[in-house]
């Protein structure tokens, strides 16, 4: 089993978040699994009754335009047109699909529907890296919680400094008091 410090491991497939879920490209998952994004497509079509919504989606126009945003691509679509439910994207050098995203578990059933040592091995791969994710998140988290305390702990001294400062301004600064007279003989005592 190979670690997961591994050199020679495929590089991650980039998990984005759409629709309140974590989703890796069709693309992604088709370079890590060893197919082209065509083949693979072709693959999860022949078996759709295995990906419902919550495992994989076609994305909408908008949300490719969210995505493209967080990833380098060519240019922006400057047409789209509707051909039974599917939509495609017509740009300079051909026409393109708007892509396919699986989820945690559809990316696992997708190499299940590829049924190649490869894509099972890949699979694993896929969930090691969406749990390297959530534990990432899981400790960003309790980062933050913590700050959050911090925050409010210094709040709460802030006030109590302010309180102590407002009780020691009347000491560090006396009230200017009249000059006493001088007891005894002198000039100006007359």
């Amino acid at each position: 089993m190979a670690s997961s410090d591994d050199s020679s491991a495929p590089l991650l497939p980039k998990i984005y978040a759409l629709r309140k879920q974590k989703v890796v490209l069709d693309s992604d998952l088709a370079k890590l699994f060893g197919v082209e994004t065509k083949v693979f497509n072709q693959a999860i079509r022949r078996n759709k009754d295995r990906f419902p919504d919550d495992f994989a989606f076609a994305v909408t126009r908008e949300e490719f335009v969210n995505l493209r945003s967080q990833f380098v691509t060519s240019r922006a679509p400057s047409d789209v047109s509707l051909r039974s439910h599917t939509v495609t994207l017509k740009e300079h050098g051909g026409t393109r699909y708007l892509p396919w995203v699986f989820t945690e578990h559809g990316a696992i059933m997708a190499a299940m529907v590829l049924r190649s040592d490869y894509a099972t091995k890949m699979s694993v791969y896929v969930v090691r890296s969406f749990v390297k994710m959530r534990d990432e998140l899981t400790a960003n988290l309790g980062v933050l919680r913590r700050l959050s305390e911090i925050d409010k702990k210094l709040i709460e001294h802030d006030v109590v400094l302010r309180e102590v400062l407002e009780r020691l301004q009347p000491l560090l600064n006396p009230s200017p008091e009249k000059p006493k007279r001088k007891i005894g003989f002198h000039g100006g005592n007359r």
